[in-house]
């Protein structure tokens, strides 16, 4: 029997030759279920079944069925996901209802570290309510002494996408509730990651994408949740028909459908709702806290060979492997070439703006011989100084 208990899901993942993956915090790699789940979609539903299909091959239940895999890995009951649009748009419908709900609160707590896209959304809700909604921004230690009576909604992402801080959900949300404030949690960099108990903790909303470390491939389908007490209080500011009560009555008035389904909005996309489907099944039979376990050594590892022998990368990432993500940052001054070099030598990682090379350790797929290797690759790097050639320097599009 292999020591390795993640052997057998990184053998369900198609990990292209002399590569070593540690981007899955920004897209995860493709599990070869969703190819197949693909291909059958394709050939056999649409391509047999055409619009029959809806009803033949269960394509209008998708959102919330996958919506309930999800949850099954967030802490969430069945029906209190759904699978649906994108983070930001969920997030926009999240915030909305938080609001009308807080009334007449009127503060949008948020910290300086939450993802850019997560405050412009909130910009945009305030200024579109046009009733003196703001949003207040403090640096992500001090969130906890800037609550008070006056916060309508907290706001914030679990997982610090540029450094992997990860806030403590439980504690914020405890404070935050005994307050009398709303809590939305952003979980893009925690599903599939790490262990998350949305129901114990208490959590009204949350919201996350499909494709980092769920799999589900580029630009997979988000999802949100609600508190299932708190379902059919929701007035969705988005209402769209198929969070109508009944889609195909096509009646002229809006009514909200009952619970989670008032939270879709216009027709799912059936391809990559399937790939997320299909890349979900990575997960059956995987034990969180043991994923969880494994994430902390790999980082741990990387952190290790990376500051013993090269004092240029100061670790921008909490030391304390529990107050992280499953991702390791390193500021590096010239950390856009250098990442440039390692991608061009097989070790793909990113950066971010201004000085921030990051590393994700999707345990799912990687193991400590890939630790090794790009720790090794980095350091020749560095040392040798082979990030400085012009076509490092030169900046991609996405970075």
């Amino acid at each position: 029997m292999s020591a390795d208990p993640f052997q057998r899901t990184r053998a369900m993942f198609e990990l292209p030759g002399g590569v070593v993956y540690l981007d899955g915090n920004s897209l995860g790699a493709m599990p070869k279920s969703a190819r197949e789940r693909v291909r059958r979609e394709l050939n056999e539903s649409w391509g047999r079944e055409l619009i029959r299909a809806w009803n033949t091959a269960g394509w209008i239940d998708l959102p919330a069925k996958v919506g309930d895999r999800i949850g099954a890995l967030i802490g969430a009951p069945k029906g209190s996901v759904v699978a649906s649009d994108s983070t930001s748009i969920n997030l926009f419908k999240a915030l909305a209802a938080a609001l009308e709900l807080a009334a007449p609160r009127k503060v949008v707590l948020s910290d300086t570290g939450n993802f850019p896209t997560d405050l412009y959304v909130a910009e945009g809700v305030c200024r579109l309510l046009g009733q003196g909604h703001t949003l207040k921004l403090v640096d992500p230690e001090a969130v906890e002494g800037a609550l008070d009576e006056g916060v309508a909604v907290i706001m914030l992402t679990e997982v610090d996408y540029r450094s992997g801080r990860l806030h403590d959900m439980r504690l914020l949300t405890e404070k935050a509730k005994a307050l009398g404030a709303l809590v939305i949690w952003d979980l893009a960099h925690s599903a599939g990651a790490l262990p998350v108990d949305l129901a114990g903790c208490g959590a009204d909303f949350a919201v996350g994408c499909g494709y980092k470390y769920l799999n589900g491939g580029p630009g997979a389908p988000a999802f949100i949740y609600v508190r299932p007490d708190l379902q059919d209080c929701v007035a969705p500011a988005l209402s769209g028909w198929m969070g109508h009560a009944a889609p195909f009555a096509f009646e002229l008035g809006y009514r909200p459908a009952p619970s989670i389904d008032r939270l879709r909005a216009g027709t799912p996309p059936v391809l990559s709702l399937a790939a997320l489907d299909a890349a979900l099944d990575v997960f059956e039979g995987v034990n969180m806290l043991a994923l969880r376990d494994r994430s902390i050594a790999l980082c741990e590892d990387f952190i290790h060979r990376i500051e013993a022998e090269c004092p240029e990368l100061k670790l921008a990432s909490p030391r304390d492997p529990k107050a992280r993500g499953s991702q390791v940052s390193f500021r590096f001054a010239e950390g856009y070439a250098a990442m440039q070099a390692l991608i061009a030598r097989g070790v793909i990682g990113d950066f971010r703006a201004p000085d921030v090379m990051r590393f994700g350790f999707a345990p799912l797929y990687v193991g400590f011989a890939d630790v090794e290797l790009a720790a090794r690759t980095l350091i020749e790097i560095v040392r040798r100084r082979l990030w400085d050639r012009p076509e490092h320097h030169a900046r991609n599009k996405v970075t």
